[in-house]
């Protein structure tokens, strides 16, 4: 999920962001990015006998025992246009029970939450700390919420991997909005500007502008495929049989009430949280838990609030942490969709993402960023991390 350019960013530049990381952090990005590929973690490697899957930026492993290890990589990928919409499939019966582990050999695994395998994407950098700072934040964000609900973390034994309990995912995406904006299809203010006034089975109101703040926070589901998103109302997702009716009663109560707890927390620092996007699974007992990265800067859309109405005011969009600044210089300098070699990244502009994702880190946590040693950046390392969660059965 992203938001527009950021503040003062051109196709041939980037602006610098406001909100900026601490000095000793900044010194790291500096640092890694300097070092090129060396400074950042592209790959991983899970241990024999733990089969993998490599998605856009996660790669998971599944380790027995129903746990799965998720590596949040520093890949910085652009998702290629996707195919036609596939007619649609016929409805099936709301998902009972959850998938278990099978004994003897096993299918090809389905991709686990966040690692969505697509031949619609392209590298376009790596991010220094970028991955330890979606997997860390994520973990942050966990651990505050399971009073509202349940989530599957179980472990981050290294800054980049975390040991997730196996879930059966639910074939839906949550996405939670508190403002109408965006500049995708699938966008609410993209769709509202057609003309749609009823969106995902939420009704909207005439008048409304482009960054406006909704009267309530919407819930505008999007069912999940490997090379596009299809929007879809709540009464579509259980007449298709994607998820129970009294799951998604669950699954959408859960979902407003962190949104809501983000918003809180997101105010007392500074920011706004915009929108998100949330994946829930079932695990073993068919209980319903919070399965993917919560309120990370990929995940969702931060604002800063001292700034917003000012910039409004001049015609301004607002100003944000975000990384469409990287994609404005590809698409200015190249053809990123026909190209066969894209250009390298310039070091400036990945030193400045990472700066921002590491920023927003310190902002949210209240914690100094301890960046990961370039001896933790290796597959070795993420390999002997991850060896050490397995459950022997």
């Amino acid at each position: 999920m992203g938001a527009g350019a950021g503040a003062g960013a051109g196709a041939g530049g980037v602006g610098k962001c406001a909100l900026r990381p601490s000095a000793g952090a900044g010194a790291a990005v500096r640092a890694a990015a300097r070092a090129g590929p060396a400074g950042a973690l592209g790959a991983s490697r899970g241990p024999p006998g733990c089969p993998g899957t490599r998605g856009k930026v996660r790669d998971a492993y599944r380790l027995g025992g129903g746990r799965l290890a998720l590596v949040t990589t520093d890949r910085q990928v652009r998702p290629q246009p996707p195919p036609p919409p596939s007619p649609r499939p016929p409805a099936r019966p709301p998902i009972a029970r959850p998938v278990r582990e099978l004994t003897g050999p096993r299918p090809p695994p389905r991709p686990p939450p966040g690692c969505p395998q697509s031949a619609f994407d392209r590298h376009l950098a790596l991010v220094p700390f970028k991955g330890q700072v979606l997997n860390q934040t994520s973990a942050w964000w966990m651990e505050c919420t399971r009073d509202i609900v349940p989530n599957a973390l179980v472990a981050t034994p290294h800054p980049y991997v975390s040991i997730m309990e196996e879930c059966e995912p639910l074939p839906v995406e949550v996405v939670v909005r508190g403002y109408i904006t965006g500049t995708t299809d699938t966008s609410l203010w993209t769709q509202y500007d057609r003309g749609v006034r009823n969106y995902c089975g939420n009704p909207l109101p005439e008048g409304l502008r482009k960054n406006d703040k909704l009267e309530r926070n919407l819930i505008t589901p999007t069912t999940k495929a490997v090379d596009h998103d299809e929007p879809i109302s709540p009464e579509g997702i259980i007449e298709r049989g994607l998820v129970s009716e009294g799951h998604w009663a669950e699954v959408s109560q859960a979902a407003l009430e962190l949104f809501a707890f983000g918003q809180r927390e997101a105010k007392k620092r500074g920011l706004l949280l915009v929108d998100t996007k949330y994946e829930f699974g079932l695990d073993a007992e068919g209980r319903v838990k919070l399965i993917d990265e919560v309120h990370t800067p990929d995940s969702s859309r931060y604002w800063l609030a001292d700034s917003l109405d000012e910039r409004r005011a001049a015609g301004l969009e607002p100003e944000n942490i975000d990384k469409e600044f990287l994609r404005l210089w590809f698409a200015a300098h190249c053809d990123p969709y026909g190209d066969e070699v894209l250009p390298e990244a310039p070091e400036e502009l990945v030193e400045e993402l990472s700066r921002r994702y590491v920023a927003l880190y310190e902002t949210i946590t209240g914690q100094a960023f301890a960046p990961a040693s370039p001896d933790q950046l290796t597959e070795e390392a993420i390999e002997e991390a991850i060896a050490k969660s397995i459950v022997v059965e």
